[in-house]
């Protein structure tokens, strides 16, 4: 029998279940129902068979479908015997237990095919055609050892007679058949895409005849369904991918350009844009409170193994730590962040701390939800951005295909409808997710005016898609001086986060401003622009909590260049940071802004003004994530080099510092050890400034020796250098 290889290569995300597997019946006693099973699966393979043909595979489907017809014949001949059905011998009903795990495996390799895109499906001519051929030489065995004699007075003469014959069949045909028309059209694809890494790019012609004719791709709908399948397959193939994922990130490419040059920019494309945003605004309420009420309203019981251990919620994003054990991405996330060291589970110390995706037990979660109508969103590059499966480098043909396709896209920008140039907005959004050498050329083609000039459009769907396409192109430095070198380009990306159609647009906006915020010239060029910094500090305090992180990671970039510290204060922006410290999702960012506004006495007065400050940062420090309770303790330091007696003596005279501080010193990240011990001898320095002018043992305050320390002059008796502050940032593209 052939091994379970049937299934390595079948898609991941429609692997079978463990139905699959295991007989619906009683094999064993009852075999009326294993019959009435048997039929009715055999009876299922052939209509699908019969009304939907196969665009390759024909030879073979047709072969396994005249073998699964005959025994429907023999299946349908023992039941009409009667009861001769119940005194079948052992032999006869131990060959039906086999025909009954050959026939779902059969099911399974033709829901593969039907649910495979004809590209894919093409590619994988020879592997497929090798299953067809295991399936087939496994019933012809089970053919010739199946005791047709004992059946003699059961069936009819008319059954046996084609049973024989078709085993003589079988034994003259039983090579491996690969249809030579689908290998010669298989290896046509690879000699475009060889092609095109030539820089010889074949003529609309050739690709109608190809694309059109003899795949099959009729239209742009096709399209997409093609390149989004070819996309999942190397998401979830890894290194296992054949072909390879670079070669396969050709084909996506050459099926990109010929969407455009052959069917154009389908307007009807611009409402399946819309209904895409709208999910996209969805996703964040449907993977946390949705599922949760779906399962709630229906009473469902979610397996154990679905949920993450320490949420105990449903997992959304599974993976895998050192010791084996799975955890939703999020949660054993912040456990490691927080400090620890050891697994949550079995307390086993971990060896590294990689995070390793769990695709089986996702695949399992999202056939899980389907089955019982809960909604599941797949999280954005789970996988792409994964440390143990870096994506693949783009091949030559992939980028000479994409290069052309951007040139497609430019003609659309000048002379195309308004939905067009939506679509092409679109186009160039997805194209810039990734690779530097995917932004380099689409930026060097001129593109950046055009989509500029969608940030004031009308359209939702066209200044979304414009805003996050500045966004991906961004990533790469570059581009950002091509950003801001674009007339009026700054001043259209903050009216977006002003006035944005959707909170996407204003929260990918202010992503932008982060990035580009990373040249440090153009940090106050940004704080300068009009309504930049009021709207940031809005969205800190009121945005969602992406776009709350979009905002406090811009404001944090921004608050490294020392000219604008006066203007966050003035426009509110300390204000929201403060308030931000209470705030779990970006407390720990609003602390780094924080620690770097207050090394200018102007911040630090601010900051100490602030009734909320101190007490928010001192919280920090007791229960705050490692990074954010250095971040706490440095702005704590430059509160007190920075701000004054009067501020000074409000930190140290926060009733819980000492001890939180020596906590620090032995538990603390090695920078946090290093800040915490320098506020310690800002600690101990005032309190033997007290000791000196009450004059006994026997009264300790908080007070300041000199008229220095008084003037806000505080001698601390430690080097003075400059305190950095720890953050791990980075753009996220969408």
């Amino acid at each position: 029998m052939a091994s379970a290889a049937i299934f390595s290569s079948l898609r991941r995300s429609r692997s079978p279940s463990l139905d699959a597997f295991l007989a619906p019946v009683d094999l064993e006693y009852d075999v009326v129902g294993l019959l009435k099973t048997l039929t009715t699966i055999s009876s299922e393979l052939i209509i699908s068979f019969s009304h939907k043909t196969l665009p390759f595979q024909k030879k073979n489907s047709r072969s396994l479908l005249r073998k699964i017809e005959l025994f429907v014949l023999l299946l349908d001949s023992i039941q009409d015997s009667g009861d001769w059905c119940t005194n079948l011998q052992s032999t006869v009903v131990l060959c039906f237990k086999e025909l009954y795990l050959l026939l779902y495996r059969s099911k399974i390799l033709r829901d593969y095919c039907y649910q495979s895109s004809k590209l894919w499906l093409l590619l994988q001519n020879p592997s497929i055609s090798g299953h067809f051929h295991d399936l087939n030489q496994e019933i012809t065995t089970l053919l010739d050892v199946f005791p047709i004699n004992c059946l003699n007075h059961i069936i009819s003469s008319d059954v046996i007679e084609q049973i024989h014959l078709l085993q003589k069949q079988s034994r003259r045909g039983n090579k491996l058949f690969i249809d030579k028309h689908d290998e010669e059209l298989r290896l046509k694809f690879f000699q475009l895409l060889n092609e095109f890494g030539e820089g010889n790019i074949p003529t609309f012609d050739e690709f109608y005849e190809i694309f059109v004719k003899k795949l099959g791709v009729s239209d742009a709908r096709v399209c997409r369904v093609e390149i989004e399948y070819l996309e999942e397959q190397i998401v979830n193939h890894d290194s296992d991918l054949e072909p390879s994922s670079s070669i396969l990130g050709g084909f996506i490419a050459m099926i990109r350009y010929c969407r455009y040059l052959l069917f154009g920019f389908n307007e009807d494309e611009v409402e399946t844009l819309k209904g895409n945003s709208n999910k996209r605004f969805k996703r964040g309420k449907q993977i946390g409170g949705l599922i949760s009420k779906e399962i709630a309203d229906t009473f469902i019981t979610i397996p154990k193994d679905f949920c993450c251990p320490i949420s105990l919620d449903l997992m959304t994003d599974p993976v895998i730590i050192s010791t084996g054990q799975s955890f939703d991405r999020g949660s054993i996330s912040r456990w490691i962040e927080e400090g620890h060291c050891n697994c949550p589970k079995t307390g086993q110390v971990l060896v590294h701390k990689k995070l390793v995706p769990n695709r089986a037990l996702r695949n399992l979660i999202m056939q899980w939800c389907m089955a019982h109508k809960i909604p599941y969103s797949q999280p954005e590059n789970a996988d792409i951005a994964s440390e143990s499966f870096p994506a693949a480098p783009a091949s030559r043909a992939a980028v000479e295909a994409n290069k052309e396709t951007v040139k497609l896209l430019i003609k659309q920008f000048e002379n195309g409808s308004d939905c067009g140039k939506a679509i092409a907005a679109r186009e160039v959004r997805f194209l810039a997710k990734t690779g530097r050498e995917n932004r380099g050329f689409i930026a060097e083609s001129g593109v950046i005016p055009h989509l500029k000039s969608l940030l004031s459009s009308q359209s939702a769907v066209a200044q979304e898609n414009a805003v996050t396409a500045i966004l991906n192109l961004s990533i790469y430095d570059k581009n950002k001086t091509r950003i801001m070198d674009v007339d009026d380009c700054l001043r259209s990306i903050v009216g977006v986060l002003r006035y944005g159609h959707t909170i996407e647009s204003k929260e990918n906006a202010a992503a932008t401003l982060f990035s580009l915020s990373a040249v440090h010239d153009y940090k106050k060029r940004i704080a300068d622009e009009e309504g930049a910094l009021t709207t940031l500090g809005h969205l800190l305090k009121d945005g969602t909590p992406r776009g709350k992180k979009d905002a406090v990671t811009a404001l944090f970039n921004l608050s490294t260049h020392t000219a604008n510290c006066v203007k966050m204060i003035e426009y509110g922006v300390l204000k929201a940071l403060v308030e931000s410290l209470e705030c779990e999702t970006v407390a720990e960012e609003a602390a780094g802004a924080l620690a770097l506004l207050v090394r200018q006495p102007v911040g630090a007065k601010a900051v100490g003004n602030e009734e909320n400050a101190v007490i928010g940062l001192i919280g920090m420090m007791r229960c705050g994530t490692p990074r954010g309770k250095e971040n706490a303790v440095a702005a704590l330091l430059e509160l007190c080099r920075s701000g004054g007696a009067h501020t000074t003596e409000r930190v140290l005279k926060a009733p819980t510092l000492a001890g939180l501080i020596q906590s620090l010193l032995f538990t603390g990240t090695k920078r946090a050890r290093r800040k915490a011990a320098s506020l310690a001898r800002v600690f101990q320095r005032c309190h033997y400034n007290s000791f000196r002018i009450n004059g006994s043992g026997f009264r300790l305050e908080y007070g300041f020796a000199s008229a220095n320390v008084a003037s806000g002059n505080l001698d601390t008796g430690f080097p003075t250098e400059t305190v950095s502050v720890s953050m791990s940032m980075s753009v996220s593209v969408s």
